[in-house]
């Protein structure tokens, strides 16, 4: 990790102006065309979750401003940011789960089953150290619907830095296969455009097939 010089960062207004709100975050919803990367989750057997939830971590890396976060007076980046996201039990709770990002699907997955069994044999939200840090990205997913809009809870707290990603439940449309996502950030550290960098790089991936 490095610690931001804000006398000389490009974006030191942007960041003084909105962390001056007491709700500095902005979001953005739509939609991704996921037909590449779910048909070729079915046909290898691996999890389509696991299979976009990669490629999202692979965007999110390659976006710099989705990996600053604030600690205390200090900006720092990350690098590599790991995934946090939510696992779902079958008694109808969830908890949450750290996932070390790795370029390699494999090696990325095989961490994620194990979370996903471990989150499944526990109770409660795991809040602990790992689901706690700063150096993740927030994940979570509703396979059991679509939506056009999203609303967090949130403490409105000027300090909270981390990035949420939501994936919502896979429709077809002419024939094609889309994935609802909706992304949020601290707009003193990312705008619209680095948004949109991050949603064009998943896109690009999700294009390409998976990686055996």
């Amino acid at each position: 990790m490095k610690i931001i010089d804000k006398k000389t960062w490009k974006r030191r207004e942007h960041f003084e102006f909105f962390s001056q709100m007491a709700s500095p975050y902005f979001g953005i919803v739509t939609e991704v065309d996921c037909t590449e990367t779910y048909l070729k989750a079915k046909q290898a057997g691996y999890s389509f979750f696991a299979a976009y939830l990669h490629q999202s971590m692979i965007a999110v890396n390659r976006t710099p401003e989705l990996c600053l976060r604030l600690l205390g007076e200090d900006i720092i980046e990350y690098s590599p940011v790991h995934a946090g996201t939510t696992i779902g039990r079958d008694d109808g709770t969830f908890g949450f789960s750290y996932v070390h990002f790795s370029e390699d699907f494999n090696t990325f997955n095989a961490e994620l089953q194990q979370e996903i069994k471990a989150v499944k044999n526990s109770t409660g939200l795991r809040l602990n150290n790992e689901t706690l840090k700063l150096d993740l990205i927030r994940h979570s997913s509703l396979p059991w619907v679509t939506f056009s809009g999203l609303l967090h809870p949130s403490a409105l707290d000027p300090q909270e830095s981390v990035p949420k990603i939501t994936f919502g439940k896979a429709f077809v449309r002419n024939n094609r296969r889309f994935l609802p996502v909706s992304i949020e950030a601290h707009h003193g550290l990312a705008d619209g455009l680095h948004l949109a960098n991050y949603l064009n790089e998943f896109q690009t991936l999700l294009n390409s097939e998976q990686k055996d």
